[in-house]
């Protein structure tokens, strides 16, 4: 098997965990092993790296909720001391307080600048606010011209989104759809649309912009969408056009075929890139994913080598090191 990169892989600070933020990340759904990995920035991810042939991970801030400034700076200190103790096991993704978008542009700054991290990974809204309005385009400026990827990661939907997913069920039912269920990845699928309709990517045409979960259900719909916006909603450039220009996805915790498929014959291969949601997802069970697409014949080898590690080191400007 070849070496691979993942770069959906999460990481909970301890200024997170000491901070009322703590409460709403719903940790409380989970064994407390996983909180031992996701505080992890050592032996315990290292050896859950090589458990899974990972040679390099991204490592990104649990996005549950949108943090305020003051934690992300020391989120994102504490993400660059576990790079510096692990060069060449590590690399970093900032979190950033998008509920500010200036200062989320600065803190972006100072973490591409000073921190050396390689992009940002950031929840899909800030309190129920999408990104796509006038005051969010400093932000996007900045990561233009910083050339940096932004990592666009589902969250936790806000008190006024809530009521969409109550039912005729529990409430615990209603976060479990309004989350990994369905609702967060449909969000974000929508985010791009909004992003896209607002003229963001014309107005911003160099952005990088990564998603992950094999599109956030964007694959199957693609042609659709394009089919009509791109009459109703003119732009410089159709949908599809962005899609093959400013977007990137990754597999992170879609281990079976039959979704890469759609995938494959709808983004370019040089755009899809392998993760795997670490530690919600297992690596052990992203490598049998990728082993069985390897043995599939449904990509050269080329192309397997692409998805595996070679499209995020370009995309990044990182290696590899053996």
């Amino acid at each position: 098997m070849l070496p691979l990169i993942t770069l959906e892989e999460h990481f909970l600070s301890e200024a997170v965990a000491n901070s009322p933020a703590a409460a709403k990340l719903g940790m409380e759904n989970f064994p407390p092993t996983l909180k031992a990995k996701l505080m992890s920035l050592s032996h315990e991810r290292i050896q859950d790296m090589k458990d899974g042939n990972i040679s390099l991970q991204i490592v990104s801030h649990n996005p549950a909720v949108c943090y305020e400034s003051g934690i992300c700076w020391k989120a994102n200190n504490e993400i660059f001391q576990g790079c510096q103790s692990h060069k060449s096991s590590f690399a970093g993704f900032a979190v950033l307080p998008m509920a500010d978008p200036v200062a989320a542009a600065d803190e972006l700054t100072r973490s591409i600048k000073e921190l050396g991290f390689v992009g940002a990974l950031i929840p899909n809204h800030a309190n129920g606010h999408f990104y796509d309005g006038e005051s969010y385009y400093s932000f996007w400026k900045r990561a233009q011209e910083l050339d940096v990827p932004i990592y666009l990661h589902p969250t936790n939907p806000s008190n006024d989104m809530m009521p969409l997913y109550r039912g005729d069920y529990s409430e615990k039912i209603a976060g479990i759809l309004s989350t990994f269920g369905w609702g967060w990845h449909a969000d974000t699928g929508l985010h791009i649309m909004k992003l896209f309709c607002s003229g963001t990517f014309d107005r911003f045409p160099n952005l990088k912009v990564v998603i992950g979960h094999n599109g956030e259900m964007l694959p199957c719909m693609i042609q659709r969408q394009s089919d009509f916006l791109d009459t109703m909603v003119p732009m410089k450039r159709n949908l599809v056009q962005v899609w093959n220009e400013n977007i990137w996805i990754t597999t992170s915790g879609m281990f079976t075929i039959p979704p890469f498929l759609t995938l494959m014959h709808t983004t370019k291969i040089e755009r899809i890139m392998y993760s795997v949601d670490y530690p919600f997802c297992n690596n052990k069970d992203g490598l049998k994913f990728m082993e069985e697409l390897q043995k599939s014949g449904l990509l050269t080898e080329e192309q397997f080598e692409q998805v595996a590690y070679r499209n995020a080191e370009k995309l990044f400007n990182i290696k590899i090191q053996e």
